[in-house]
């Protein structure tokens, strides 16, 4: 049975989930990743966690090893990739502490090594489509899992990256919602590329956290303010991970 790869986010850079975990240091041909694999088993299936900002959330979301996290859960034998995130909600309806399962990115980043390929071979250039970046096979077990776990949930969600890590500005967050973005990050539409050209079908659920500062009506978003609610629904995000594992495991 293939291995699964977590690329936990911020507020779950290190869940405590799996049984037996061990840590393994690994290199790779794009550098080190930002923190050892963890792993070890969730109802007897291999898992391999692997906190997107290091232990600690020590690397900020503009220097995370992109490249060199794919690559390390690949190298792993991962057959697909499940991440979190905390997320800004750009829309009223996706309140504090909702669930979105995301269907769409706009890649807002701007100095980030967002492609593994970065030559040509002469007359072999390499286009990756990415119509649909997020997979659906993957989508619909954290969608069934969401129902039938009663979760406050969005089946849909476009997430607009920008690279961070500073917050927007009022104009950015208006415009964002007005080119159709329904949450904001500084990670996702990154790695969501990433493991479509290293052909790791790869999805995510994220967590909002905040009206970003879009809203008149509320204060702009805070660190604090996020990791406030991150961590009072965190259990939410875990219990998805590993209602959805044993699913996932009968797709490989």
């Amino acid at each position: 049975m293939a291995m699964i790869g977590i690329i936990g986010g911020s507020g779950l850079d290190d869940p405590d989930i799996l049984d037996a975990p061990q840590d393994r240091s690994v290199d790779t041909a794009w550098g080190s990743p930002s923190a050892p694999l963890r792993i070890g088993t969730i109802a007897g299936i291999e898992v391999a966690i692997l906190g997107r900002h290091g232990r600690g959330h020590t690397i900020p979301p503009s220097q995370v090893n992109y490249r060199a996290n794919i690559q390390a859960l690949k190298d792993a034998g991962c057959a697909c990739i499940l991440a979190t995130s905390a997320v800004g909600s750009l829309r009223q309806e996706i309140g504090r502490g909702d669930l979105v399962i995301l269907d769409q990115f706009i890649d807002f980043t701007k100095q980030r090594d967002a492609t593994f390929h970065e030559r040509f071979e002469p007359d072999q250039p390499i286009h990756t489509p990415m119509a649909d970046p997020f997979d659906p096979a993957l989508r619909d077990i954290l969608i069934q899992v969401c129902r039938r776990k009663s979760l406050a949930f969005h089946p849909t969600g476009t997430v607009v990256t920008i690279e961070g890590p500073r917050f927007s500005t009022r104009a950015e967050s208006r415009m964002f919602r007005s080119w159709g973005a329904d949450i904001i990050n500084m990670s996702i539409a990154t790695e969501a590329a990433l493991a479509r050209e290293a052909g790791i079908p790869y999805a995510a659920v994220a967590m909002s956290t905040d009206y970003d500062c879009w809203k008149d009506d509320e204060e702009a978003v805070s660190w604090e303010a996020i990791l406030a609610v991150f961590k009072g629904n965190a259990d939410k995000v875990t219990s998805v991970l590993v209602e959805a594992i044993p699913l996932v495991a009968r797709l490989n």
